[in-house]
This record gives structure tokens, sequence and C-alpha cells, in this order.
């Protein structure tokens, strides 16, 4: 079963979605049926991985760098006094 939801969209993008589902004899709807299918798939897959980490990192005895010490080694990368990699405490 199936239900019905209104969205808006930029004409440019309908027009290539119209052309698209002429070009493979399928319609609009399944297209975009299955481009939400699979971002929703990935979002959740994201989502369920972050709050894994999250949960790891918040457990006693784990080893993890602080936020400001990955920014500032991110920051020097590609300078004269790029630093080494920060180290897990």
């Amino acid at each position: 079963m199936s239900t019905t939801i209104t969205i808006r969209i930029d004409p440019k993008i309908k027009e290539r979605l119209e052309v698209l589902a002429k070009a493979t004899d399928r319609s609009m709807s399944y297209f975009v049926s299955h481009a939400l299918e699979q971002v929703i798939e990935q979002e959740e897959w994201q989502i369920g991985e972050i709050k894994r980490r999250v949960e790891l990192a918040d457990k006693r005895g784990s080893k993890v760098i602080p936020h400001e010490e990955i920014e500032e080694w991110l920051k020097s990368w590609g300078t004269k006094k790029e630093r080494k990699p920060p180290k897990c405490r």
C-alpha cells in the first residue's frame, strides 16, 4: 500500500525528472520514492553510527582526542608549522 504526499521542488528538477521518467518508461513517483528511500537509509545509518560512537566515547576508559586538539591539528595542515597528529589519551 502507498500513500500520497505533496512536495515543492524547483521547476528545473521537475523537468529533469519528467525527462528521466519518459526515457526509462517509469513514473516520476517511482524515482522520487526511490530517491527518498536511499536518502532515508543513508541518514538513518549515519545517525545510528554517530549515536554508537558517542556512546562508545562516553564509556569509562575510552581513549578520545579532544575536539580542540583535532581542530588545531587540521588548521595546521599544509602550513610550514604543520603539527603532528594528536594522540589518544
